[in-house]
């Protein structure tokens, strides 16, 4: 299994659901041009997608009180960029379905991950810079996609046992999947986001946030530190612990940001997540 055959993988891939690219199509003429009642439309026509949107958005730990029972709710409510990342959100978990058992976790606790990261971003990031919490929480939700190619190489190569392994005794997961294949879960999902034209900034932020890149503007270097905050808080070895919040308090310090209200926010999610574990 080398870098090579990974880019393989991804340039293989066909394209995101029809409506996915619909979608995606609304949104390329800029977040501010996007016909809601066309996109409201679009999501209806698609039962499944509906189902699903609506399931997510209801979920606790989004911390509406009141259900959500529309399409065109969910879009007042959420934002059309939110709504974007659960229309990507769903089509890339239709299109790479793998089995993430390699990295010791049920798939159902892998979609609840990617979920708790968005709540997280969206619940903490809405109290700094409200204008784009949205769209660091849209990023948020779908992230972890290029974790699913990893998942399904490593599951082909038979080295389950092995990686699972390394994987508990590692201190850095990035650093871990970077000595064995080259690359990082992130890094394949910004190769990901390009092969399917999904939003470019997306693409950069995720090729930042394990490798250095050159001439990086200070507005996007922030918001990579703030994804780096998310992830060290909710990850495939720990959701929301003791240790994990506590690492991710230090890096909203060293940041320059107000660590005590990220712990409020956090323990907040974590004690609503763990009532609907119960």
């Amino acid at each position: 299994m080398t870098y090579e055959s990974l880019v393989g993988r991804i340039e293989s891939l066909p394209p995101l659901s029809d409506t996915a690219i619909i979608v995606e199509q609304l949104y390329s003429e800029g977040l501010e041009n996007v016909d809601i009642q066309k996109l409201v439309k679009i999501i209806e026509e698609d039962a499944l997608l509906t189902a699903n949107i609506l399931k997510m958005i209801n979920a606790p730990i989004y911390g509406f009180s009141k259900r959500i029972a529309s399409v065109s709710q969910a879009v007042t409510l959420f934002g059309t960029q939110m709504i974007y990342g659960l229309v990507i959100n769903y089509s890339i978990h239709e299109k790479l379905r793998a089995n993430i058992r390699p990295y010791g976790i049920s798939n159902s606790e892998f979609n609840d991950i990617c979920h708790l990261q968005s709540a997280l971003m969206r619940q903490w990031y809405t109290k700094i810079e409200a204008k784009h919490a949205n769209f660091l929480a849209s990023l948020a939700l779908i992230m972890e996609g290029g974790r699913l190619i990893l998942a399904k190489e490593i599951t082909a190569s038979s080295y389950i046992k092995e990686f699972k392994e390394g994987l508990l005794k590692c201190e850095n997961i990035e650093q871990y999947e970077d000595d064995l294949f080259e690359t990082t879960s992130y890094y394949l999902s910004a190769l990901l986001f390009e092969h399917w034209n999904l939003e470019p900034l997306y693409v950069y932020m995720l090729e930042g946030l394990d490798y250095e890149l050159e001439n990086t503007s200070p507005k996007m270097e922030k918001y990579i530190n703030i994804l780096d905050v998310i992830r060290i808080a909710v990850n495939v070895k720990e959701v929301l612990t003791k240790k994990s919040i506590s690492r991710a308090c230090a890096a909203v310090e060293d940041i320059g940001l107000n660590p005590y209200e990220f712990e409020k926010i956090a323990q907040k999610i974590k004690r609503t997540y763990d009532k609907t574990k119960q």
